[in-house]
């Protein structure tokens, strides 16, 4: 994390030398190329981890999601810093929030709890969706939509959902519009989520 810091800080002072139209235009030529790039690969092959979802190989669908979300959030940083609204109409946050969850299963690496316990996270707003965590064999696999009977249901707000994810808030400031039901200990345990790399 120090090393992706310190490279973030000499780009930051790199660039300030950058006039605005000169970053919006390297930033649109590297765009074309990285879709031009994604267009070109499989997006069903393994490809290396997305460090945020586990230490395994990911399929290379789940590494674009990742670019998105990156970009994504970069772009949220911008819009703030300059005072214009973000891009969370649901054709942009959807997305978003799908690839999000894929951290639950690492968040939950090292929860141990009998075959079968279930977690349900529904993200509400009109980017939202359900999704759950299911104890399966020894890990924990992801799902859409809510299992029967779960041990735990968290509900959030899809705002204070990417922001939690993304270190945007802390896991104190979520409980405010958090609704956490069944084991506790389970559910806090989504609060815990990250799906960047910090």
């Amino acid at each position: 994390m120090a090393f992706i810091n310190r490279n973030n800080t000499l780009w930051v002072q790199a660039t300030r030398r950058m006039s605005p139209k000169l970053i919006c235009d390297l930033l649109r030529n590297t765009g074309e190329q990285v879709n031009e790039y994604f267009r070109s690969v499989d997006m069903y092959a393994l490809g290396s981890p997305v460090n945020w979802a586990g230490p395994e190989p990911a399929p290379v669908w789940l590494d674009i999601a990742r670019e998105f979300t990156e970009r994504w959030h970069h772009q949220q940083h911008i819009r703030e810093a300059v005072g214009k609204p973000g891009c969370t109409e649901p054709y942009f946050l959807a997305p978003v929030l799908a690839a999000f969850v894929y951290a639950l299963p690492e968040t939950f690496r090292t929860v141990e709890a009998p075959e079968g316990t279930s977690i349900s996270l529904t993200v509400t707003g009109e980017a939202g969706g359900v999704w759950s965590v299911v104890r399966e064999e020894d890990r924990w696999q992801l799902y859409m939509g809510k299992p029967d009977n779960p041990q735990a249901e968290v509900e959030l707000p899809e705002e204070t959902a990417w922001r939690l994810f993304t270190k945007g808030i802390e896991k104190e400031d979520a409980h405010a519009s958090a609704k956490l039901s069944g084991n506790l200990d389970l559910a806090e345990k989504v609060l815990d989520t990250v799906s960047i790399i910090a």
